[in-house]
């Protein structure tokens, strides 16, 4: 049968809370009684004067807004106001009732451009999110996952400038200069001078630069795909928890902006360290061997011309710090170059006769050079690690663990691009994306344990309509009894 019925209950008033409108069992409940935002009062509190100026927003409502807008992926602050408007949920979670007055879509903004710019508040929550992750035992910091992900600038490819660049100095550029000295010193050879800009040692480069925002840079991938993008640095931990985060412009390699993040990751003392290929470097390995803490690689297939002979087929003999070749031939140390590494050479005279010469070399003297880093062998202990039993196991866990992060914050949070132009609004979207995601997760774990409770509106709405049951059915069975 038929009914035709449709919006006449539209006008229908009703004597209700948005309490009451929210279910039980919705995770922007389970996310507010799992963490108590008052913390974030204490955070502001030198940004607001104490006794001047019009009463200001309430600022947990202010951080909230945004939290909202991460939390569920939503593209704008335009968008996440009018969502504000029409949802109970949102509105409850704000802490405003069904007839209040959302705040205007710029109203962050402004508060950010005057109050936030500049401050690391947006870092700090994060941390304060975190720290209660850690006080409930969530989290397990002996194995770290590190790996970076780009992020889509809010920037026209088309739209640059070509400029010259400083080439960006390495942390352990002067360590590494030392050391080269010290080895060639060892070898009867002369150090080197000071750094200088000629053609073989440029202190500037010639980039790409957005004239939209300049702080994002072009990234390259593949052969003809290139954007404007950031990239963010992550470290999470075998449960999935996000522990840390850095950004850097989008054509920094990996193996330069690990350092920032391997700062961070550092007071948490891990004994295992799941890396990437793109980190494989010598002074990586170094710097994590050197703290104690073990480095798990992937396999890197040698990056050999097809037809000639692997690095790995040339035997290096420690004692006499020389190489020995497929044909039994040895390579004599040669130099240490400026960049650290040091030279093998054969002898031309004893090559142009060789049967392999056409495997091994292609150079006009028939001379065969190899180079070895002289950091090579905390490359070499990387390599034993990478062989020792459950290394494997450890390296095919990133799919499950920072891999899905990433794959979990581009698809439901909003990070495959942002609109926001400038490293530092690009920070606070990443801190608050991964704070939102730590906040979903700890909500969800709380209430698998069973240490979230029922929030004091909802238990005391819950008792005032038990009272008045009760009170109806004391009326009913009195009403029976006087019949």
């Amino acid at each position: 049968m038929m009914i035709k019925d449709t919006g006449n209950q539209r006008n229908q008033i009703h004597f209700v809370s948005a309490d009451e409108l929210v279910p039980e069992n919705h995770l922007l409940r389970d996310i507010d009684r799992a963490i108590d935002f008052s913390f974030i009062y204490e955070l502001v509190q030198d940004k607001y004067s104490q006794d001047q100026g019009r009463p200001s927003l309430d600022p947990v409502l202010l951080i909230k807004i945004p939290l909202l807008q991460y939390l569920y992926g939503i593209p704008s602050m335009r968008q996440t106001i009018r969502e504000i408007e029409v949802n109970v949920a949102y509105r409850w979670f704000l802490g405003l009732d069904l007839t209040s007055s959302v705040p205007h879509f710029s109203t962050f903004g402004k508060n950010y451009t005057r109050r936030f710019k500049g401050t690391n508040l947006f870092e700090q929550i994060f941390g304060k999110i975190l720290e209660e992750c850690f006080l409930h035992d969530m989290i397990d910091s002996s194995v770290i996952f590190v790996d970076a992900t780009h992020v889509k600038a809010n920037a026209n490819k088309k739209k640059s400038i070509k400029i010259t660049a400083k080439v960006q100095s390495l942390d352990y550029e002067a360590k590494l200069f030392k050391e080269i000295n010290e080895d060639r010193q060892e070898h009867g050879k002369k150090p080197f001078a000071d750094k200088k800009d000629d053609d073989d040692n440029p202190t500037t480069k010639k980039v790409q630069q957005s004239t939209t925002d300049p702080e994002s840079g072009l990234f390259h991938k593949g052969e003809h795909k290139k954007d404007f993008a950031y990239v963010t640095q992550t470290a999470c931990d075998q449960n999935g928890w996000v522990l840390g985060y850095t950004i850097h412009p989008g054509n920094e390699h990996d193996s330069r902006t690990f350092p920032a993040i391997y700062e961070k990751m550092k007071e948490y003392d891990p004994e295992l360290m799941v890396l990437d290929a793109g980190y494989k470097t010598p002074a990586i390995a170094k710097a994590l061997l050197d703290d104690n803490i073990k480095p798990v690689y992937p396999y890197h297939r040698p990056m050999t011309k097809k037809g000639f002979f692997k690095k790995y087929e040339y035997v290096y003999d420690e004692y006499y710090d020389s190489y020995l070749c497929p044909n039994n031939q040895v390579l004599e140390y040669s130099t240490t170059n400026r960049w650290g590494y040091r030279e093998y050479k054969s002898k031309p005279s004893v090559c142009v006769n060789c049967p392999y010469l056409s495997q091994c070399t292609e150079s006009r003297n028939h001379q065969k050079v190899i180079t070895r880093h002289i950091w090579e062998s905390y490359l070499e202990t990387c390599e034993e690690i990478r062989h020792t039993a459950g290394m494997k196991e450890w390296y095919e866990k990133r799919k499950e663990n920072i891999e899905r992060i990433f794959g979990t914050a581009k698809e439901y949070h909003g990070m495959r691009y942002t609109r926001y132009n400038g490293k530092a609004l690009m920070e606070m979207k990443v801190g608050l994306t991964f704070a939102c995601m730590n906040l979903k997760k700890l909500a969800k774990m709380k209430k698998k344990k069973g240490l979230l409770g029922p929030s004091d509106a909802s238990f005391l709405l819950k008792l005032f309509k038990y009272l008045i049951q009760l009170l109806k059915i004391k009326k009913s069975v009195a009403e029976a009894i006087a019949f």
